[in-house]
């Protein structure tokens, strides 16, 4: 079990490219890969919502892994989304990607049966996972998609296992996110999960996030960052409104399909959604990119 090392910083949750027969194109995902490793990024999060991860199987899933280390691997952080809904089959996938090189293991919560996962049942799953785990394991909320937005309480009682050492959420709940912050654990990482409320969650202690945006805009988003870290909250703020809308364009509003415009607007790899994902109309598509130039986002840096 590995000791406890903070997640810290800005990391792309990257999109899986797929070539125009279905099957993954991972020339492309690669060439996006060499991107992110000479960008102002953290570190790298394969198979998180950005990157279909539901709507891949298992071999697709430890390929892509196997490319983003061999690609980033020792310049960036890996970190990868092994989270299923069996505690069983969440170990055996975390133990197999962390025998390819990962970092970390983005574990989200199990929610299928959620009725019957109350706060005991999700004790055991993360705690019997990092037990089992390799590498150091972070929670991944995404209540939006799981309909699972676990108590504060909850975060404060995992924390204290030496091989849980953050959570990702993605809810923008600020006073939630103070509550997780200041009952956790020391050294226990609180990373934001979107590039809308980056800076209020800096300003509350979060450690840094996991951000959809950063995948087009990882500069920009790590500016924020850097400002805050600087003690220039006027320009951390002035930043951060800069991010709203087109981080609305990749999340919210347009979702992954939008995302895979904006990768394409700045000149990285997109291609097709996965179905039943469909692509964006031409409409919604000139709107993404729109978005992104009247941000002067348009351009990957």
């Amino acid at each position: 079990m590995s000791e406890r090392v903070t997640p810290r910083g800005v990391f792309a949750p990257v999109a899986t490219v797929f070539g125009t027969d279905g099957e993954l194109d991972l020339g492309g995902f690669r060439a996006n890969m060499v991107r992110y490793a000479e960008s102002p990024l953290d570190g790298v999060v394969i198979l998180g919502s950005n990157g279909e991860y539901a709507l891949l199987d298992e071999r697709e899933k430890l390929r892509l892994i196997e490319a983003a280390v061999e690609t980033v691997g020792g310049r960036r952080v890996v970190m990868a989304g092994t989270g299923l809904e069996s505690t069983r089959g969440t170990i055996a996938l975390t133990r197999q990607a962390a025998a390819l090189g990962i970092d970390y293991a983005l574990i989200i919560t199990p929610h299928y049966y959620k009725p019957r996962y109350d706060h005991a049942a999700n004790v055991a799953h993360f705690r019997a996972v990092a037990d089992a785990s390799p590498v150091p394991i972070i929670v991944y909320v995404m209540a939006a998609y799981t309909g699972v937005d676990p108590a504060a309480s909850l975060v404060h009682e995992l924390s204290h296992h030496p091989n849980i050492v953050g959570i990702k959420d993605s809810g923008g709940n600020a006073p939630k996110v103070g509550e997780m912050i200041a009952g956790a654990a020391p050294g226990f990482g609180v990373l934001a999960g979107s590039a809308s409320f980056l800076y209020p969650a800096l300003c509350l202690g979060a450690t840094g996030g996991i951000l959809a945006l950063a995948n087009v805009a990882p500069g920009a988003c790590k500016d924020v960052e850097r400002a805050f870290l600087a003690g220039d909250h006027a320009t951390a703020r002035t930043l951060q409104l800069r991010l709203l809308a087109p981080n609305a364009a990749v999340t919210s509003r347009f979702g992954i399909p939008g995302l895979k415009v904006a990768l394409e607007t700045v000149g990285l790899t997109g291609g097709l959604p996965r179905p039943p994902l469909q692509p964006l109309n031409e409409r919604d598509a000139e709107a993404v990119r729109r978005t992104l130039r009247e941000a002067d986002l348009d351009t990957f840096c």
